[in-house]
């Protein structure tokens, strides 16, 4: 159960690292209650996907991947309790039998169940919200090693603060999800002209389930993304060669590498990017393929400003001399009720920029966090930014709440690491 010593840990895109003095793996939840007892300093890692030094630590390092799979079931109203471990693309095997899968996804599976929740991970559309809203229950292991259910009848305000709590108020063991019975998408991506997405976008948003795009700093093109409930034949996705996640990554090799073509390339997106429809299970269209390792930015806009916002930003880059092959992704995402839900009581438009990962990605973030800043961003908080307590404060009307809450669960702040006592107890 126990690594000691030179224990080194980094995170998914290698940018964060520690070196925690234990990483543990505990077998149950006894053994997980006698470790919060037992250690002084805990952080609990997922999958590394948090591009921040959420789980940064130099004491204790908990993995609940032995905590896994569904608790329980109920059929009538298609909700699951899972344990948090449960990564999200072993899910549909256990939802798979009992006729439920997840309201919405992100494009990316990896994650564990806790660490999706606890950041407030989020797909598109304007009718749904992140994945954290459509939690019914949670069990909290708090410092204490007491086990709270938490739900909106009781202890309703840690429920409203712990849905999305970055792991500061205790130790998520078992989440209650809100689930439909199971469902097909029918994807179509093709590309579209940035000015007809502008233009249009206001009426295609209602008409689709998911809608999204990918747009590049240099091309007058981008790539429009599509998803629909259908009763439609499976049509499996088929992949091309080389794959879209292959290109990307010679694209950034080269742009890297050879600066001048990074416009060149983006204009050729009429070759590499053809339409294409397939049809499958949710838990089988919304994750893609991401081995091209990146780091991430990422923003939630009011929606009224979302446009406006990504057509400053694609000009910022353009003219920045700190290129990246990768485009910018723009999502729906309507608002909620969690204390610090970036969608707090706000329906937000989801703006994402990302860099390679062996490019620095500050160069190109440092040039647009302002802007996003400037259109009253709120940062994804398992995404990249630079916004202390003192911006992120006015932000949040329920911020004073939510840390007296955190105080009164964990005293000695056995919860906390340095990234966090900073985000959340400086002034600064």
């Amino acid at each position: 159960m126990s690594q000691q010593g030179n224990n080194q840990w980094n995170n998914w895109s290698g940018y964060q690292t520690a070196q925690p003095e234990h990483i543990l793996k505990p077998q149950s939840i006894e053994q997980l209650q006698h470790l919060v007892r037992e250690h002084a300093k805990i952080r609990v890692v997922g999958a590394g996907h948090s591009f921040t030094p959420l789980v940064c630590t130099d004491a204790t390092l908990l993995s609940l991947d032995h905590l896994s799979g569904v608790d329980s079931v109920n059929a009538e109203l298609s909700q699951a309790s899972i344990w948090s471990g449960t990564r999200l693309f072993n899910l549909d095997q256990y939802l798979q039998p009992v006729n439920q899968s997840l309201m919405q996804q992100g494009d990316i599976d990896q994650q564990s169940l806790a660490g999706a929740v606890s950041t407030g991970t989020h797909g598109t559309g304007i009718d749904l919200h992140c994945i954290s809203a459509y939690v019914e229950e949670i069990e909290l292991l708090t410092a204490s090693g007491e086990i709270l259910r938490c739900n909106a009848q009781e202890n309703s305000a840690i429920f409203n603060a712990g849905r999305v709590s970055l792991g500061s108020l205790g130790i998520l063991t078992k989440i209650t999800m809100q689930n439909k019975p199971r469902y097909k998408l029918k994807e179509h991506v093709a590309l579209c002209s940035v000015d007809d997405f502008i233009n249009n976008i206001e009426q295609w948003k209602t008409q689709h389930r998911h809608i999204e795009c990918f747009a590049f700093s240099h091309a007058k093109q981008l790539m429009l993304k599509t998803l629909d409930v259908t009763d439609e034949d499976v049509q499996p996705r088929k992949e091309g060669w080389p794959s879209e996640d292959a290109l990307l990554t010679m694209c950034c090799e080269l742009t890297g590498k050879f600066p001048a073509l990074n416009a060149q390339l983006q204009k050729l997106l009429g070759v590499f990017i053809k339409p294409t429809t397939c049809v499958d299970w949710s838990s089988r269209i919304f994750p893609t393929v991401r081995n091209t390792r990146f780091n991430e930015m990422e923003y939630q806009i009011p929606a009224e400003y979302g446009v406006a916002c990504l057509q400053e930003v694609l000009a910022a880059m353009k003219r920045a001399k700190s290129l990246t092959f990768f485009p910018v992704e723009f999502r729906f995402v309507k608002g909620d009720d969690i204390w610090l839900s970036p969608f707090y009581q706000r329906d937000s438009i989801s703006i994402s920029i990302h860099q390679y990962h062996k490019q620095e990605p500050r160069l190109l973030f440092d040039v647009i966090e302002p802007i996003l800043q400037r259109y009253q961003g709120r940062p994804h908080w398992g995404k990249m930014h630079s916004m202390t307590s003192a911006q992120l404060k006015p932000l949040y009307p329920k911020w004073d709440e939510f840390m007296q809450i955190r105080e009164q669960l964990d005293l000695t702040r056995k919860f906390l690491n340095p990234y966090l006592e900073t985000l959340f107890l400086s002034n600064h």
